[in-house]
């Protein structure tokens, strides 16, 4: 079997004064679909560690991220290598409820972006508004950036995860380091 490589391999990570750029690959990713209202979605909550977030646009840390992505829809992310276990785990506390559980790890790849620049970065290819006050940490939603379809995390200390399709991922860091040219 050959071994996997990352979408981003080759790309290196952008360390400068107020802007960090680098990939984190290969972490594990599992849709789940469930209804927030059955007791399978407490139960859910109870094997990741953490409520399934149940706010719009939020997400929460367990024993892995938790972002909300619809009214029945979270994205699980956790360490590198987990999915199956994830995928058992949840599986298991879902019953016999009517549950969704699917691999998606290879699906995106996750850039962070990070440091005191990092909002400016992100606003040049962004139509939220990133300001803390409306997209602070715990903050998610799945959006464009510079037209690439991403899921945007906030994280604390001016950090964000995005989460990007792997056919997307070596145009998006190309546009990142044109658009951080002038804070490098």
């Amino acid at each position: 079997m050959a071994e996997r490589v990352s979408p981003l391999a080759g790309f290196e990570p952008v360390s400068a004064e107020g802007l960090r750029i680098a990939e984190v690959p290969f972490l594990t990713q599992v849709n789940l679909r469930a209804d927030p209202e059955s007791p399978a979605a407490a139960a859910l909550g109870d094997a990741l560690g953490v409520p399934l977030p149940a706010e719009p646009g939020t997400w929460a840390r367990g024993d892995a991220d938790v972002l909300w992505l619809g009214p029945d829809e979270w994205l699980v992310v956790g360490p590198p290598g987990g999915a199956a276990e994830l995928e058992s785990r949840l599986r298991k506390a879902a019953g016999e409820a009517r549950v969704g559980v699917t691999d998606v790890s290879a699906q995106r790849t996750t850039v962070l972006v990070g440091g005191s620049r990092s909002r400016d970065l992100l606003a040049h290819g962004c139509a939220l508004d990133l300001h803390p006050r409306m997209f602070g940490p715990g903050r998610c939603a799945q959006t464009s950036l510079a037209r690439a379809q991403v899921v945007l995390a906030a994280r604390e200390g001016g950090e964000f995860a995005v989460l990007v399709r792997s056919s997307f991922a070596a145009y998006l860091w190309a546009w990142l380091l044109d658009a951080a040219a002038e804070y490098l």
